[in-house]
């Protein structure tokens, strides 16, 4: 009976548990979820177990008290036969044949008795045994449905629990856009690509200028050239050549009376 009340009381304590409140005090769920499905179909495989050799028991128990119950009708039969018996006998005259089924009688009807005392001490405890099975046949019933509601919001708050880590990840990477703005590597890197345009057409512009410089160089040297030239031509006393000199126009002649202002002399060139 003891064995009996202890599966009564797991299966009420573990119909009546809180998920709710497990939940809410698990670190991890979705473990706890996990660890609540494996206890419950464990305690449902022991109940089971506990319950089918109780209910056995139980048939025992009753097929020893329809065997009781049969005893006293046999028993009572046998007492009216022997009493019968010795009705008869004392009917002939045979007074010992008579005492002999009043005895057979008498034993009969003690038998009787005790096979309705056991029924009478037997058919409470059969009574109790029975409300027993089905308050157990209940209970685990009652926690089947419980199973299968525990692992339907399992799922259910396993599928929340991804979606809403999905979620996360989508709005931390959201977010990190926002934080890191494509746009915002985009203009650095076209600032960057800016400056180095800016520097090559700098060193470009730099070279150029170089060259511009060396012809313009180039070009005073020659003039330069040109100069000393033309002088150690005037030195040796004569004319400088002058190269694709354009052809001097036909002067008329001097008006009469004409007669030059001055005359050029050495002197009259600078020193050098």
């Amino acid at each position: 009976m003891t064995e009996k009340q202890t599966i009564l009381g797991r299966i009420s304590q573990l119909t009546r548990a809180n998920i709710n409140s497990l939940l809410d005090r698990a670190e991890d769920p979705e473990k706890m979820l996990d660890q609540l499905v494996r206890d419950y179909t464990n305690n449902i495989a022991e109940a089971e177990q506990a319950i089918a050799q109780t209910i056995g028991n139980l048939r025992l128990a009753e097929q020893d008290y329809n065997e009781d119950v049969a005893a006293v009708r046999e028993w009572g039969d046998k007492a009216m036969a022997a009493a019968q018996r010795a009705g008869q006998a004392r009917t002939q005259g045979d007074s010992a044949a008579a005492d002999r089924y009043d005895n057979l009688a008498k034993i009969a009807l003690q038998k009787q008795i005790g096979f309705e005392n056991e029924v009478k001490q037997t058919a409470p405890i059969l009574a109790s045994q029975n409300e027993v099975a089905e308050k157990l046949k209940q209970g685990l019933a009652i926690m089947k449905e419980r199973l299968n509601e525990l692992k339907t919001k399992r799922d259910q708050l396993i599928a929340r629990a991804k979606q809403a880590q999905a979620q996360a990840k989508v709005q931390d990477a959201i977010g990190s856009i926002n934080v890191l703005d494509p746009t915002s590597e985009l203009s650095r890197f076209e600032d960057q690509v800016r400056r180095q345009e800016a520097q090559v057409a700098g060193q470009a512009e730099l070279q150029s200028s170089s060259l511009d410089a060396q012809f313009a160089e180039l070009e005073d040297a020659g003039d330069q050239l040109e100069v000393e030239a033309r002088f150690e031509a005037l030195k040796r006393g004569t004319a400088p050549a002058i190269e694709d000199a354009p052809a001097a126009p036909a002067i008329e002649d001097s008006p009469t009376g004409y007669a030059p202002s001055a005359t050029v002399t050495e002197d009259d060139y600078p020193k050098q």
